[in-house]
Formats: structure tokens, sequence, C-alpha cells
């Protein structure tokens, strides 16, 4: 019996040590994009640089700017706002965001230096289609933030969606 009893604690436990985890704040960094809002989880940003230039990669998918050299290390910069139907117009960006999972990284074109925030999961509510032909593959959720709208990007969601562009690209080069 007190087996059964110490199982049933643990599992209470645990429960409620989930409902905590689902009711705590998640630190974001708040991203604009062509006056548009965007949220990335502060876990995957890893550094916020003013772009002084950028190189073009010839052959580059179009949502990739080019390069930028980062204290000697070579950042592929995508610039989303097209993969994201937004407008490119004015001046172009000049912060960009790293953002890093495991060993990909690409630096964010932004449009100013971004804001740290602290969400509860209330403020999301799931997006649950994008487009009719689902173009938004790495915005996962719309988010309420102080009074106006924002969509929450899905890291790995974009870092796979860039990759893909980019092996997109390479094979119609090669074939």
């Amino acid at each position: 019996m007190a087996q059964i009893e110490g199982i049933v604690h643990h599992v209470k436990a645990a429960q409620a040590a989930s409902a905590t985890a689902a009711t705590r704040p998640v630190r974001v960094c708040l991203l604009s994009l062509a006056d548009e809002s965007f949220v990335i989880d502060l876990r995957y940003v890893r550094e916020v640089f003013e772009v002084t230039s950028i190189t073009p990669v010839p052959g580059a998918p179009a949502m990739l700017s080019g390069v930028a050299n980062l204290r000697g290390t070579v950042m592929p910069i995508a610039d989303l706002r097209s993969a994201l139907g937004l407008p490119i117009w004015g001046a172009s960006a000049k912060y960009a965001v790293v953002i890093q999972q495991g060993v990909q990284q690409i630096g964010v074109l932004v449009d100013k230096v971004p804001e740290l925030r602290d969400l509860l999961p209330d403020e999301y509510v799931t997006a649950t289609a994008q487009s009719p032909e689902g173009a938004h593959p790495f915005v996962t959720s719309i988010l309420k933030l102080a009074g106006r709208m924002g969509s929450l990007i899905e890291v790995p969601a974009l870092l796979s969606y860039v990759g893909g562009r980019i092996n997109d690209r390479e094979r119609r080069a090669s074939g």
C-alpha cells in the first residue's frame, strides 16, 4: 500500500510541475519585419549585430541576401520578407539577429533592434492555416501583443526551410 501511495504522490507531483510549466512565461525576441511583428524563442537567439555590408552570393535563393563577416565568421544572411509575403520597400535592414540550433545558424535581417519579452501560453493562438499552399511553414502560432498581432517563427522549421531552398537551388544548377 505504501508503494502505491508513493507512486500516486510522484504522479501528482509530476502533474503539478507540468501544470506550472504550462503557465510559466516564455522569453522571446520580438522582431520587426516590414512593420509586422514576429517572435523567436530566445533560446535560439545568439546575438544581434549591425549589418555594415552584405556580399551577394551568385546563384543563392532569393531569400538569401548574401553573407556577412561577423568577427571572422562567414554568416549567411536571410531576408524573410518575401518568404512571409511581406512588402520589400525602403532601405535595407540595418540589423541582423543570429539564430542558431545546434551547428546551424543564420542571420535574419530585421528593421530595428529587437525587444525581449516574456509571453504567457495564453497569448498564443495556433495558426491553423497560413495560406492554401502552406506558404509560411515556419510560422506556427499567432500572438496577441499589446493590442496588435504577431507571429511565432519556429527556428527548427525556419532553418529546414532555408536549407531546403539552398538544396533545391543546388539541384537545379547541377541538373
